[in-house]
């Protein structure tokens, strides 16, 4: 027991030593944009700089990028075959092309850029484009394009899109979805993750009247990226708090707790993206299937009867994920040992422990660089531990494996 005490305490030291949700928090600086010509092959300039990066988040979400693209001026038709984008714009409105396709469509708008669908966007207006770019990669920080020299400028339009796009439309928004709850707030989901090849989980269009709060939302199996599009208030991740502003771009993370609060005298509204930590286990838990395993630990716990259901909730929704951002990791079950008329009857040993978590990885170092990852030390093994009064574990080297599924 001393020994656990002494791991909870090491545990908490770590996690007061973080980074802070002031410090995670990016203000959208146009002053400080560098200027950008024939991006993509496209016309004209345009100001740009990154607000949030491919290192910054556990998941595979690779950037924020935002700026402004100026009157007469874009960013031209390419590919991508490993990343998803999402353009949008804020003001104004601007062609919009997926697969030579063209359509000119009104701000505030949104327009995924699937994977493998080449894309531009082109502003004829002769005002600037206020414009952000989301993107998920298939393989955590890699990037790739292919760009295809077409500017788009005089592409013919297509009068209606044909290719998927929204608005974000206060009046489409709806109060006390299962989305977000709290007294007055709305939300509405633009796209959920079949629109995706990507990890990528949602987008969602955040609205919270003056004076109000989101309930506390625990972030499952996912990770999000929110960006402040008007209005002040405060942000909340763990009892940790910080104001935030219009143009503010900030994150939350696998398991953290969010509350989002508005204090100013307008609608505090925010586009919001999630990121699954793995598609193939979705947001619980469904184990991947692996061909060989070449290590494997065990670990027992004794939990104590009134943590059952809450330590089986944190396997398939905080330890799961978290383990299934890591390099190498192949595999988790959870087991419940048999009830003592069941074992008895198999003359099974008897034990203390009644809890069993086996987990996989391709080696046994990417197993020790979990153990030291953020996930395992800030996130998985505290929610862990904090359920349980004992634990032990084993490893083993994988000498045959004859698993199905």
């Amino acid at each position: 027991m001393k020994q656990f005490i002494t791991l909870l305490l090491a545990i908490a030291t770590i996690q007061a030593t973080s980074q802070t949700i002031k410090e995670r928090i990016v203000h959208n600086d146009a002053s400080k944009y560098r200027e950008l010509s024939a991006v993509h092959a496209g016309a004209g300039t345009m100001g740009f700089t990154q607000l949030i990066g491919r290192n910054d988040l556990s998941t595979n979400f690779l950037y924020l990028h935002s700026g402004i693209i100026n009157p007469k001026s874009g960013i031209g038709h390419h590919f991508h075959h490993n990343i998803e984008e999402m353009y949008v714009i804020l003001n104004g409105e601007a062609e919009f092309t997926i697969n030579g396709h063209t359509s000119k469509i009104k701000g505030p708008a949104i327009v995924p850029c699937k994977m493998g669908d080449a894309h531009a966007i082109y502003n004829t207006s002769g005002e600037p484009l206020k414009w952000l770019n989301f993107a998920v990669s298939l393989n955590k920080g890699k990037a790739d394009n292919f760009d295809l020299g077409d500017t788009r400028v005089g592409a013919k339009l297509d009068p209606i899109p044909v290719f998927v796009s929204g608005r974000l439309e206060k009046e489409q928004a709806k109060a006390n979805t299962r989305l977000y709850s709290g007294d007055g707030v709305l939300s509405r989901r633009l796209f959920g993750p079949e629109v995706f090849t990507t990890n990528w989980n949602h987008v969602d269009h955040l609205i919270i009247p003056a004076g109000k709060s989101t309930d506390e939302r625990q972030l499952l199996g996912y990770e999000e990226v929110y960006f402040v599009i008007k209005g002040s208030g405060t942000i909340s991740i763990n009892g940790d708090k910080a104001n935030i502003t219009s143009d503010d771009a900030f994150s939350g993370k696998l398991a953290e707790k969010v509350t989002l609060s508005n204090n100013g005298n307008e609608d505090l509204e925010l586009l919001v993206i999630g990121i699954a930590a793995s598609k193939e286990i979705g947001l619980g838990i469904k184990s991947p299937t692996a061909e060989s395993k070449v290590m494997a630990l065990q670990m027992d716990f004794v939990v104590p009867k009134e943590n059952f259901e809450a330590f089986e909730k944190m396997y398939a929704t905080i330890y799961v994920p978290a383990l299934s951002v890591q390099q190498g990791f192949l595999g988790a079950k959870l087991f419940k040992i048999f009830p003592d008329e069941t074992a008895k009857k198999i003359q099974a040993e008897p034990t203390e422990y009644n809890y069993q978590i086996q987990f996989s990885f391709d080696s046994e170092e990417n197993r020790q660089k979990w153990v030291a990852s953020k996930e395992h030390v800030d996130v998985a093994w505290p929610a862990c531990a904090a359920l349980v009064t004992k634990y032990k574990w084993r490893g083993y080297d994988v000498k045959g494996d004859n698993n199905k599924r």
